[in-house]
């Protein structure tokens, strides 16, 4: 067993990450210990981390803690970028000052883009959540993880690649995926199998060779494919504007009558970038608290 301190520059609201995280019944959270723990597979080897947070929004720190001194500095690597440690918010912050989303990000400042363990889980869940209220959503990845992947020190990692593509389009029908869904994360396990897709060098290329290579796959397209980017490879300037969770967010930020166009969008979001991926999670989370409170 290993401890390590990390010192991470303000303000940053783990408290707020924590809230967010527990939306998911596969993530392990602890509020009152303010811990989480994260499976991570390094060097294809599952490894599960705790991470506690300490101080205060303005002077975070946080312990983590693993098993395995092997994988130590790799794991923290990863886990830095995972909870964006290695970019201080305070300059995404201030960018939205002056925004229409001010109140937003001062609501839940602090609150960072947290990133899905692995890309392949990453994928594998986007394709479960589409065209899904996120309550199903929620549950039937729970089902999929719980039936076919594995528990390891308390988390719960999502079946492999190698696992899934054995799977027969019944075994997930009978967990009540569709026929299609059950399709296509079948599908896409065997593209990876086969080396038609090798997600471990997406972190090399830009958005757009991302995307193009991704929607090559069936069942993946622009919603799915900006979603990977986003919570899959950290990309900073993201805003999936057939996302309806954003759009019923602007709707709602805005008075509209209707979900705004794609036009709309597009205007409202110019003065957002270069950070457009925090206005998404952050208008995500708008909305989300409004659900908490009901």
């Amino acid at each position: 067993m290993w401890t390590e301190k990390l010192q991470v520059q303000g303000p940053y609201n783990f408290d707020l990450v924590l809230e967010r995280l527990s939306l998911d019944p596969l993530q392990v959270v602890d509020f009152t210990n303010r811990t989480v723990k994260v499976p991570l597979y390094i060097e294809k080897e599952p490894i599960v981390l705790q991470v506690q947070a300490m101080g205060n929004i303005d002077e975070p720190s946080f312990i983590i803690k693993g098993q395995s001194e092997v994988y130590k500095s790799k794991a923290i690597e990863r886990l830095k970028k995972v909870f964006h440690w290695h970019q201080p918010l305070e300059g995404i912050s201030r960018h939205f000052r002056e925004s229409d989303l001010r109140e937003i990000f001062e609501e839940h400042r602090g609150t960072a883009i947290v990133l899905d363990f692995d890309y392949y889980s990453c994928l594998v869940k986007c394709i479960i959540h589409q065209q899904l209220n996120l309550s199903f959503a929620h549950t039937l990845t729970e089902r999929f993880v719980k039936t076919f992947g594995f528990q390891m020190e308390g988390a719960w990692f999502y079946p492999t690649p190698e696992t899934t593509a054995q799977l027969q389009i019944e075994q997930l029908r009978a967990i009540q995926f569709s026929g299609r869904k059950a399709e296509y994360v079948i599908g896409l396990s065997e593209q990876i199998i086969q080396g038609r897709l090798n997600l471990d060098i997406m972190e090399k290329l830009s958005d757009q060779e991302v995307m193009d290579k991704l929607i090559k796959i069936r069942g993946i397209g622009r919603w799915t494919a900006e979603n990977f980017l986003l919570f899959g490879l950290g990309r900073p300037n993201l805003f999936p504007k057939a996302d309806i969770g954003i759009q019923n967010a602007l709707k709602i930020l805005y008075g509209l009558p209707q979900k705004p166009t794609q036009e709309e969008m597009e205007s409202y979001s110019v003065k957002w970038a270069p950070y457009l991926s925090y206005a998404s999670l952050y208008l995500w989370r708008s909305i989300e608290k409004r659900s908490e409170k009901k």
